[in-house]
């Protein structure tokens, strides 16, 4: 991947844009070139806090992290952006987005709310059908400034496509729900696992590579949790902490990726400011490896550009964007890269 010319117009393959928030002075999605010139914005696309991508249907699919939260589906073309559909999702702060593997439904995990919200695809369109079906979690945790209720915070359907799992930052819990694909349809919820109490589950990692394995990272705690896949339910095989044994600063865990190869996991640390880089053994077991300054403050996301031996990272606190290098060894090494975005919160390819 090349990174773009900065140009509305220009005849490139793929691009880097970046997702930001309103209220930090954003103004929708900036495309960023490989020399760091940042390009007018896409301004139909706003709070887009986390996205994915339809190769199936060649969409994007970017939340609305607002608390009357939407989903829009937007089509990049070599004239620019096409918003073919904004829907409210029934939730409050849409914050991650999934769809399955058939390409035939989409998820939301609405953080303010608690909720999960569900639609089904039309199948010629790609676009949303209907009313989604939405579950509200209930519940709290320990930590009286952040678990004062539920906050679906990820969301994302299993190796097997036969189950929906929703990280509750909350309530400290992932929940299972079977699904039904054709219909858009959702089980009851299942506990498929209670996380250490006051531990803020945040995201989860599914890898190919490892197909009985599951990440957790865990915001609050500031840990990395491998986890065994038993049919719905998944089971705890090793805790670690994303820090130095030295560090003893207040941190919060955000993104958490993979390489391609199945043998390097990456937690980004926001306080500490770091990347932690994990490898990841033949049974898919972790060991800590690096860790290494992400070149801002709280680093919210990070995409991965492995043709390129990069990692884009997106600074919240700072409205930064910085860039490290992919050593051979899957570790990473700093760059001068660092532009700034306003209202940073997202990156990805388009």
């Amino acid at each position: 991947m090349t990174l773009p010319d900065p140009r509305p117009d220009a005849e490139t393959a793929q691009s880097l844009w970046i997702g930001t928030y309103a209220c930090g002075g954003g103004a929708g999605v900036y495309p960023l070139s490989e020399t760091g010139t940042l390009g007018a914005p896409y301004t139909d696309a706003r709070n887009a806090s986390f996205g994915t991508y339809s190769s199936r249907f060649d969409l994007h699919y970017l939340v609305d992290e607002r608390n009357d939260g939407a989903l829009g589906v937007y089509r990049h073309t070599i004239s620019g952006w096409v918003r073919l559909a904004h829907v409210p999702v029934d939730g409050a702060a849409p914050c991650h987005v999934a769809l399955d593997r058939t390409q035939s439904c989409i998820a939301t995990a609405n953080y303010a709310s608690g909720s999960v919200s569900l639609f089904r695809l039309d199948p010629a369109s790609g676009l949303p059908i209907g009313q989604p079906m939405v579950h509200a979690n209930d519940g709290s945790g320990p930590n009286p400034e952040r678990q004062q209720s539920p906050h679906a915070h990820w969301v994302g359907f299993g190796l097997d496509n036969r189950f929906l799992y929703v990280a509750d930052l909350g309530t400290d819990e992932v929940l299972a729900f079977a699904v039904d694909t054709e219909r858009g349809a959702l089980g009851e919820p299942h506990t498929a696992f209670k996380a250490a109490p006051g531990s803020g589950p945040r995201h989860l990692l599914f890898h190919e590579q490892h197909p009985r394995s599951v990440y957790l990272a865990c915001e609050l705690d500031s840990t990395l949790v491998a986890l065994d896949v038993d049919e719905a339910d998944l089971k705890r095989r090793a805790s670690l902490s994303t820090l130095p044994a030295e560090w003893h600063g207040a941190n919060i865990v955000a993104h958490i990726g993979a390489n391609a190869a199945g043998d390097r996991l990456y937690v980004s640390n926001r306080g500490h400011d770091s990347i932690a880089v994990f490898a990841l053994d033949e049974g898919g077991d972790p060991t800590l490896l690096q860790h290494i300054a992400s070149g801002g403050a709280s680093p919210r996301f990070f995409v991965m550009v492995e043709e390129e031996h990069r990692m884009i990272v997106i600074h919240e606190r700072d409205q930064r964007v910085t860039m490290l290098d992919i050593l051979p060894d899957g570790t990473l090494a700093p760059t001068d890269y660092a532009v700034h975005v306003p209202g940073a919160a997202f990156a990805f390819i388009a």
